[in-house]
Formats: C-alpha cells, structure tokens, sequence
C-alpha cells in the first residue's frame, strides 16, 4: 500500500512526501520480515490463536499506518529538501501529526472505517496524505486480513486461512473455498468502487474528490477532502447521489454476488437487505418528523434531504456529512435527533457487508429470541419448537446458541461503550451535552466518523487514546479483543 502511495505522489508532484513512504515501506517490511522468520514454523492457528492474532494484527497496522502522517508532518517542519521537491509551508492541520498520538488516531480511525479525523481543515492537507487516508479506508472497509488471505494464499485455502477470515468478524461464503470467496468480494468492492466514483463524477465532483468519495464512500468510511464533508459542494444532487452509494455499502457481498449474477430478487427476499431498506426508510421518515417539528431546517425538502443523508449516513456507518450535529458545547441538533442517530450507529446495517455496529441480523436474533424466550414460559414441555429467521429455520440448540453470541457482544459492547463515556466525561469539560459526548463515543465505536463538535485536535489526549480503543474494540467486534485481553492475563499469570 505504502509503495503504490510512492507512484500517487509522484504522480501530483509532491515529492518531499516520498522519503516518508519510503522509510514506512522499510520499517514495515523489516518488522514483517522479523516475524515471519520468528514465526516460520508455527502451526496453523486454531480459533483462539486467530483471534489474538487478528485483535493484535488490527493494533499493530493501525500504529504502523499512522508513519506516513508523522513523517510528513515532520518532513515539512524541518524543510530539508531542495526547491524542486515542492515541500509547502507547515500549516496547521497539517502540524497535528507532528504528535505521534494524533497520527495513529487517525490511521486507525482510517483502517477500522471510521473517519473521526484530528485534520481540522483537511483541503490543507497534502493530497499524499489524503490519498493514504482513503486508501487505508477502503481497504480496511473489506479488512486488513481479507486482504492478507487473498493476496498470500494461492490455492483452495486452508483452515488456516478461514479461522483467520472469521476472526475478523466474517462469516459469509461466496464459494466453498475461502480464498475464492475474499476474491470474489474484492472483485465486487472494485467495481462498486468504480461505479462510485463515476456517480460522483456524473452529477458534478471535481475529479480527485470523486475518486477519494468513491473509495471511502462504498468503504462506509468517512474520510472526507473538505472539512464540511458533502456539505462543503452545497448542492442538493451530490447529497442525493451520496445516499445510494453508502446503502450499496451496507448490503453484504454474497447479496451483491446473486445480484450480478441476475438475482434481482434478493434485494427483498433476504432478510437482511429487506431489513436495511425498511430501516433506513423508517427511520429517515421519524428523524424528518422530529427536525421538521422543531424547526431546525427551511423547508420540508431540506429537512427531509438532510435526515435522508444524515441518517443512512449513521446507520450504514459512513459518517459523510451534510449538516452540523453539534458544535461541542454549543447545541444544535436536540437530545431526540442526537440520540435516533445514535440508535441508527449502533444496529449499523448487514453483516457480511463494509459497515460495522451490532449489525442487523444481532439485532433481529436478539428481538426474535427474545419473544422466543418468552413464549416458552407458555408452551408445554413436550413441545418441538423453532425459529425461523429469514430462510433458516433454527432448531432449540441454534437458537441458544446464536442468541448467546448475540447478547454477549451487545453485552460487551455496551460495557466498552459507557467505559468510554465515563473516561470522556471524566477529561473534558463538564459543558459539553451527555448526548454529545455519547454520541461521538458511539461513532468512534460503532466506527462512523460523524461528531458533535467533540472530537478533534484540541482534545485531550487520554479522550484520543479512549477513542482509539473504541474504534479498535468495534472493528473486531469485542470478542476477539477479549480474547486477546484474556489470554494476556493468563500469560502474565494475572489470574488468580
């Protein structure tokens, strides 16, 4: 990824920004290089080892990623090149990655899909590093170790190799074999991709801010060329265009794969992609209602247009922007607005999909099996019950089981969500609303990218390391980041 950025900054002339890829490049082919002669002989990991493998795999990329930001940044301020490698004064966007901390939160933030940004102003950066932001986006959009899978493995996979796929919260299969099946997904991403970008394109984006929308866009990642988002171009046909590209990122790969192959009507027998249509509808509608009741916005249209874009946005965990939410201790949205939004970031959409949140299937297990539950008070002993859930049709064991997995993760994901609460509330200043700081800590978990005015540079750094836990616990979806937690614990003899 690192060298391909080398050619994107040659190719707009911002040579100065190369030393840094470079140094990148060694320092992360030494340390891969490392491991692989340490590790050469190791066995294929089984369950828990993948795990660990890939909560500390998503640790370690996200810290290595942000090197080209701190670079950079410092390559600018100390000026050492001459005239011809076009290094610009330092600005102040650009002066933030200057501190370590800043540069990994936004490399994580970049690779786990979830667009908060410490960039200010981001016109003010260089186009290198908005590039490295999108591209790290959009391939962490699919996952770091799908992609490691697909580019390492040649033949029909191992389990090895799928163990690996499903520790990074997939379970999904196009074919039998894995390796297919992530080659499958790739093939689909780069063509959704293309289309995103030729949409944005078509309906008036000038053509770098199309090409990194395109790609952070149908990643449902976030990261934006301007400060406003989509609501720097103020036009009404950009918004619009955004809302199709951010929902073809919420429907799962294995649904995108029957549709081209001409299953049109899985866009409503699945009962996931049904689910994200009537969700995203519902609650864009009630969202309207309650903007519309109090007055926030000019006209009918608008009000709807910005809940649409607003909503979809949150709830497929894009995190582009149309209009303000919060100006951090300044109120703009009421607490209802705020906390629908923060509703629609934590059910996220399909799983199998770019987005992350509980997912959609969690949530419907956990409300059908709830009801499940309930109903067995009523039924006699004897009974033979199941449930159905879309087309399966889950027998008491099944349900027990997925219902157990489905109420753990909701279980720890609250846990790790109001530990985040508590350690922001706790550092910064006692005038910014509970739903704000609840809201930027949901996006940061739920990996979104929209604020309330919170999150940036100025905040301080224990609130920046929170929230970088909080992106890396909601990418891997908790479990394997207790599984990582716990098996340090044992190793370091903690238990007792």
């Amino acid at each position: 990824m690192m060298v391909v950025s080398i050619v994107v900054a040659a190719l707009n002339r911002e040579f100065y920004t190369i030393p840094a890829f470079v140094a990148s490049v060694f320092g992360m082919a030494g340390i891969g290089t490392g491991l692989v002669r340490r590790y050469r002989d190791a066995a294929s990991p089984e369950k828990r080892e993948a795990m660990v493998t890939a909560a500390a795999a998503w640790a370690v990329v996200g810290v290595l990623g942000g090197l080209p930001f701190l670079l950079i940044a410092w390559t600018i301020q100390l000026d050492p090149f001459p005239v011809w490698a076009n290094t610009p004064p330092m600005d102040s966007t650009t002066a933030v990655f200057l501190h370590p901390l800043d540069a990994v939160f936004e490399s994580m933030s970049g690779f786990t899909g979830t667009g908060l940004t410490m960039a200010a102003v981001e016109e003010n950066l260089p186009r290198a590093l908005h590039w490295w932001r999108s591209f790290i986006e959009w391939v962490g959009g699919v996952g770091v170790i799908v992609l490691t899978v697909a580019v390492l493995r040649r033949g029909g996979g191992s389990s090895g190799s799928y163990t690996l796929y499903e520790s990074e919260a997939r379970s999904e299969k196009i074919h039998p074999s894995i390796v297919t099946t992530v080659r499958e997904i790739w093939k689909i991403f780069v063509g959704l991709t293309l289309g995103s970008i030729v949409l944005f394109l078509f309906v008036g984006m000038p053509p770098w801010d199309a090409l990194n929308h395109g790609m952070t866009g149908i990643a449902t990642g976030g990261f934006s060329v301007h400060a406003e988002s989509i609501g720097h171009y103020g036009s009404p046909l950009i918004e619009y265009a955004t809302v199709p590209v951010m929902v073809a990122g919420s429907i799962a790969f294995p649904i995108h794969y029957l549709i081209v192959k001409g299953e049109i009507q899985n866009f409503y027998t699945d009962l996931q992609t049904r689910w994200v249509f009537i969700w995203f509808t519902v609650g864009s509608l009630v969202l309207t209602a309650i903007l519309y009741a109090n007055g926030q916005y000019a006209t009918l249209e608008e009000t709807f247009r910005v809940s649409l874009f607003q909503f979809v946005s949150a709830t497929s965990n894009t995190g582009f922007g149309s209009a303000t939410i919060g100006g951090g201790t300044e109120q703009v949205w009421s607490a209802g607005t705020t906390l629908l939004a923060c509703l629609g970031m934590l059910t996220g959409a399909a799983a199998g999909s770019t987005v992350s949140g509980l997912k959609l299937i969690r949530v419907i297990t956990l409300v059908k099996g709830t009801v499940w539950q309930i109903r067995e008070v009523f039924q006699p002993d004897s009974a033979i019950r199941y449930l159905q859930l879309g087309e399966r049709k889950l027998n008491e064991e099944q349900v027990q089981q997925e219902y157990t997995e489905a109420t753990v993760v909701f279980v720890l994901w609250l846990a790790f969500l109001a530990i985040g609460v508590a350690v922001l509330l706790r550092v910064l200043s006692p005038t910014h609303p509970l739903e704000y700081v609840i809201f930027d800590v949901m996006s940061a978990q739920s990996n979104v990218g929209l604020d309330s005015g919170i999150t940036g540079p100025t905040m301080p750094d224990t609130a920046k390391a929170m929230l970088i836990v909080n992106m890396w616990v909601g990418r891997l979806e908790i479990i394997p980041v207790a599984v990582l937690l716990g098996s340090t614990f044992q190793r370091l003899n903690l238990y007792r």
